[in-house]
């Protein structure tokens, strides 16, 4: 990575964690985007290039865990099932939370989506984003064995399975790597339950 793209890495993580402990200090509503680029010592035109809107800041990885998903369904080896899809698929997207984790913008964002009618909004768009793509790519990838409604409910199992888990967990105060094993067992017992079925 040369200097110029680590500069811009620098400046984005400076307006996270700007805007992590402005939300942090005075909650969600409250935060301008202009506070936040006065905190990073930035100009409101560089938060815009860097995020389209402050919410952003707290879910900037959630595209990329997506990406990963329906990468590992792209890559599926042609003899292997959908379980074990799903569960690689999954492994790589719970695996990727740790950045979120670490700042602390996971816990951040539980505890002011239990306040902020915007943060629950996105949240939801959210998970709903997650199930819908991902229970598209699963179908197309497995049509002779997922039904789309089938592929929905079991996105739709899984998705909310890991997120009790991780809420679960980060209410407890648990360290990021707990985290994830707490979400990584809330899909195994949505997939032991679908392998108990039969499929491999």
């Amino acid at each position: 990575m040369g200097l110029r793209e680590r500069k811009k890495q620098r400046t984005r993580q400076d307006m996270i964690e700007a805007a992590i402990a402005l939300f942090e200090e005075r909650g969600f509503e409250e935060v301008t985007v202009a506070q936040i680029a006065e905190a990073a010592d930035v100009s409101t035109r560089t938060f815009f290039l860097h995020f389209a809107a402050k919410d952003d800041v707290l879910f900037e990885s959630a595209d990329v865990r997506i990406d990963l998903g329906l990468q590992a369904i792209a890559e599926r080896d042609p003899d292997e099932r959908f379980p074990a899809v799903l569960r690689r698929a999954m492994d790589e997207m719970i695996s990727n939370v740790g950045d979120d984790l670490v700042s602390g913008a996971a816990a951040l964002r539980v505890r002011l989506a239990a306040t902020s009618p915007t943060l629950r909004a996105r949240l939801a768009q959210q998970y709903a984003t997650i199930q819908s793509e991902m229970a598209d790519a699963l179908h197309k990838a497995f049509p002779d064995e997922l039904h789309p409604v089938g592929a929905a409910t079991l996105m739709g199992a899984l998705v909310g399975a890991v997120s009790a888990a991780s809420v679960a967990a980060i209410h407890r105060g648990d360290p990021p790597e707990d985290v994830r094993e707490a979400m990584r067992l809330g899909a195994d017992l949505v997939l032991r339950g679908v392998e108990a079925r039969g499929f491999r």
